[in-house]
């Protein structure tokens, strides 16, 4: 007597909940393209959701559905920006490369600046440890008063020269856990796993609702925290001219111990692994040209200095992993 074998009957498939499913799906798409349609959602948030969730109403829209339902934005205009970009129509929000996404965001951050957006108005600048981000938004402050210079709180000590309330709110961990609590910090975050350093929200706010320029100098885990709660604000990421040069200015500054110095650095290769996160990048070579090139970009795109390409910026990724480094 030969055994048979016990099979399985397939899953029976429930129509009416899968229908249902595919019209919330079709209505949720609909629903953020009216949102941007309509100016209630900018495009960038859209874009930021899709990047986080490639599943979700936003990703699984067609770059396609996504250009056209931004206001001036037509068939034609879609299919020549789509050739651009190099981006098939069929093509989904959460189904582009990394490549394919950083274009779409660059395209994307010019047209809503371009289009009356607050972009430009809010510039973000960050790089590594002893780049002279400091040095750089200091310049500016001073040689460009239009420019209004976001003031970070944080809980370390002050170094020589720097004065309160004008280069730090400095403030104690119990001060600081009570901004954070009560959600007056539009970002915040532990820097070399020492301090932790934020960024006041009003102040930001008041000032671009004011039709002013503002600049915050931050570390790079803030400027991710902006991009996530302010997805118009444009990112620079300063870089030095070569490795050498980063650790001859952290060693000249003079304000941290040899062991400190080591631990920067080794925080310093990890940060210069983001600058593909940024929208634009600044070489360090001279205070004065960096800042420049930085207001630069809070002005009209009408006649202004094209960034750098990025092949011709410096190649610094493969630092030397050796503590020799540090005196080098």
């Amino acid at each position: 007597m030969s055994e048979r074998t016990a099979t399985s009957a397939p899953p029976e498939v429930d129509r009416v909940a899968a229908s249902r499913a595919a019209v919330a799906a079709r209505r949720a798409r609909a629903a953020v393209k009216h949102d941007i349609s309509t100016g209630d959602r900018s495009p960038l948030d859209v874009l930021r959701a899709a990047y986080e969730e490639p599943e979700g109403a936003e990703g699984r829209l067609r770059v396609t559905e996504f250009l056209t339902s931004i206001p001036a934005i037509g068939q034609t205009k879609c299919a020549r920006i789509m050739d651009e970009l190099q981006i098939a129509n069929a093509k989904r929000l959460g189904g582009l490369g990394r490549l394919q996404r950083r274009r779409l965001r660059e395209f994307v951050a010019e047209w809503v600046a371009d289009h009356g957006g607050t972009g430009d108005r809010l510039v973000v600048l960050a790089g590594p440890t002893a780049v002279g981000k400091g040095t750089v938004a200091g310049y500016i402050r001073e040689h460009h008063p239009d420019v209004k210079l976001s003031v970070s709180a944080t809980t370390r000590a002050p170094r020589p020269g720097e004065v309160e309330g004008e280069h730090y709110f400095f403030v104690s961990d119990d001060e600081f856990d009570r901004m954070v609590a009560s959600g007056e910090l539009l970002e915040w975050a532990t820097v070399h796993n020492a301090y932790r350093y934020g960024t006041p929200r009003r102040a930001v706010e008041e000032a671009i609702a004011a039709g002013n320029s503002v600049l915050l100098e931050i570390d790079i885990q803030g400027a991710r925290s902006v991009r996530r709660a302010m997805p118009e604000a444009t990112l620079v990421f300063l870089l030095p001219p070569t490795w050498d040069e980063l650790v001859r200015r952290l060693v000249g500054r003079g304000t941290e111990s040899a062991a400190e110095q080591q631990r920067r650095l080794e925080t310093a290769k990890v940060e210069l692994a983001a600058v593909e996160e940024f929208d634009h990048q600044v070489v360090n070579h001279e205070v004065r040209e960096a800042a420049q090139k930085v207001v630069d970009l809070m002005r009209p795109r009408r006649g202004r200095r094209q960034p750098a390409p990025r092949h011709d910026l410096p190649r610094i990724t493969d630092a030397p992993h050796s503590k020799e480094s540090l005196h080098g």
